[in-house]
């Protein structure tokens, strides 16, 4: 079967969305105005499960294998990453070390205390990070900061699997228990639980009704119309939540609650809508960073804490809309670099765990 590039473009468009969201969010404190950084989030995560939701099958063995793969290639990762950090620490180059971005010790938690690093490692930070509890890592904060997608990526795909292979005739009566449970928590906020639950019942709505969506194209005459309800919600929640909601739709994201919600329908109607209608023929650098996507998630943690080192500089010898024109691409560029790090990296623990096989069947035959 053909490769639909337009998944890869679209995961790639998201990837570097979710760039320019952390190069606000995170650096863009400094010198980004609250409105530019807002609008940051019209393309965010919900369009990974959406394609998720698309590509998504009834193979629970297939699903079960990919996510077995995705987890050592994490380990890998974050295995690489403690040890990073661990000897950057040592040597005094932490993130914290620098006066000028002490002053963000509060705002990410850390607990780290710059030359009160012991010379032996923290090895259940290593443990707790496998076990995907996103403890700061010092050296590059935005990192643990990107994390909490992908332990919910690993619930909704698990459940979602299990959806599709048990119930294939029951998924509308899914996608109505989710949506039921998120008006739910909004109407009744003292009900809102703690955890998972909030984001998995917003975000497996959007998997399954994307799933629904497979193969298929909405037709032509529904796209106004569509837009049209995605308006009038925009409109909605201005009227009844005031304008000032527009400068919180960050905090309504975790968890996700109704003015975060309806701020993402445009992105998910527009990733529908040109589903099956915009056609990619050829590989560009878009469908490159979709088909590695994963790598360039890894990557941007560390490129989007590398970048304040360009900012706080900066700051104040120019326009904040110039300086996002230098530090955006600057961090796209980064995020490219270290990604090819990474596969190599990836492909090397690759070889050291196929090794330690190997040895260890040898020796018990």
């Amino acid at each position: 079967m053909k490769r639909d590039l337009y998944i890869d473009f679209a995961k790639g468009v998201a990837t570097i969305s979710i760039i320019f969201i952390h190069t606000a969010f995170w650096s863009g404190q400094f010198y980004m105005p609250t409105e530019a950084r807002v609008f940051s989030l019209v393309f965010d995560v919900a369009l990974f499960y959406a394609l998720s939701g698309i590509t998504s099958g009834n193979n629970i063995e297939k699903t079960l294998y990919r996510l077995l793969k995705l987890q050592i290639t994490y380990m890998i990762f974050v295995t690489f990453l403690f040890f990073l950090d661990y000897f950057f620490k040592v040597f005094g180059l932490t993130f914290f070390s620098f006066d000028w971005l002490r002053d963000f010790y509060s705002t990410f938690g850390s607990k780290y205390v710059p030359g009160s690093i012991s010379s032996v490692p923290q090895w259940d930070t290593l443990g707790n990070w496998y076990l995907h509890e996103y403890s700061n890592c010092d050296t590059f904060p935005v990192v643990m900061g990107s994390f909490w997608y992908l332990k919910i990526y690993y619930i909704l795909t698990v459940l979602g699997v299990l959806i599709l292979r048990f119930f294939p005739k029951h998924i509308d009566w899914f996608i109505g228990v989710c949506i039921a449970l998120i008006l739910i928590f909004n109407i009744f906020p003292q009900y809102y639980p703690n955890g998972q639950v909030g984001y998995v019942a917003f975000y497996m709505a959007v998997f399954l009704i994307a799933n629904r969506m497979k193969g298929k194209k909405i037709p032509t005459k529904m796209i106004p119309v569509l837009y049209g309800l995605v308006g009038l919600a925009l409109a909605w929640m201005f009227w009844n939540y005031g304008g000032e909601i527009f400068y919180k739709l960050n905090k309504q994201k975790f968890p996700p609650k109704i003015p975060y919600i309806v701020w993402t329908l445009f992105s998910l109607v527009t990733l529908l809508v040109f589903y099956n209608r915009l056609k990619i023929e050829k590989p560009n650098f878009f469908t490159n960073v979709g088909q590695n996507a994963i790598f360039f998630y890894f990557a941007q943690g560390m490129s989007s804490s590398l970048v304040y080192f360009l900012v706080v500089p900066m700051k104040d010898l120019m326009p904040w809309y110039l300086l996002v024109l230098i530090i955006y691409p600057v961090n796209i560029f980064l995020a490219v670099v270290i990604s090819k790090g990474l596969k190599k990296v990836d492909k090397l623990g690759w070889s050291v765990l196929e090794f330690l096989r190997v040895k260890t069947a040898s020796e018990n035959p």
